[in-house]
């Protein structure tokens, strides 16, 4: 369970991420080794996180191409960099425009890996290829109008005081996805099943955000006579 700090109140929550919470810890020490190296060499945080944007888009190039190995190693690659860019910016000066770009960049570099099977494959992948775009829509929308309520509210995450905003946890998180998108790399014959049924986790996801979000942000259920801008 998560806790919530509002106000100097503490609040649980139930909703919080599966692997990345075990993850997180267990690499943590490797990474900051890795980045002691790169700070004293004066290599910024966001040149990193570009790097592994640019790793990621030829990744879902090679998967388009169906070069599937050579995607999984430049997927692996990509996600390296973006633990690691974390790593240099908490070991220099951590920003909002540094933790802008990292999410903004994420999102999209998970968009294109599914489009990348889309593409090596229509006939076949195309549509659970757009149920699982469609799905990544809900959790990445809950995920990110949440973060910014709760910085509205001034909710902060004690579970991930590392992080430059709220985060709001479900089974679907960095770690889930970088699996189930290995896995893909790895068994692309597969593709279809490990669509489907990783766009049921994200929609398990997507609604309890939606439930872990109303409760937290304390908003009264809507009556009949409520409006919505």
């Amino acid at each position: 369970m998560a806790a919530l700090r509002h106000c100097g109140v503490t609040v649980r929550s139930d909703n919080a991420a599966m692997l990345d919470r075990f993850a997180i810890p267990l690499l943590r020490p490797a990474l900051n080794a890795l980045a002691g190296p790169l700070v004293r060499q004066g290599v910024s945080a966001n040149a990193i996180t570009w790097l592994g944007f640019g790793l990621g888009v030829l990744a879902a190039s090679c998967v388009a191409l169906q070069a599937f190995g050579l995607a999984l190693a430049l997927l692996l690659a990509s996600r390296l960099c973006d633990a690691l860019d974390g790593a240099v910016a908490r070991a220099t000066q951590t920003t909002a425009a540094g933790a802008f770009l990292d999410i903004a960049l994420d999102f999209v570099f998970y968009a294109l890996m599914v489009l990348g099977f889309a593409l090596a494959d229509p006939a076949r992948n195309a549509l659970p290829a757009a149920v699982l775009l469609t799905a990544f829509v809900g959790t990445g929308s809950s995920f990110l109008a949440f973060a910014v309520m709760a910085a509205q509210r001034g909710l902060h995450s004690a579970q991930y005081p590392q992080k430059s905003f709220y985060f709001l946890g479900g089974l679907t998180e960095a770690t889930e996805t970088l699996a189930v998108l290995a896995a893909m790399c790895i068994w692309p014959a597969h593709f279809v099943p490990l669509a489907w049924g990783f766009a049921a986790l994200c929609a398990i996801t997507w609604v309890s955000r939606i439930a872990a979000g109303w409760r937290l942000l304390g908003e009264p259920a809507p009556g009949p006579e409520a409006t919505h801008e």
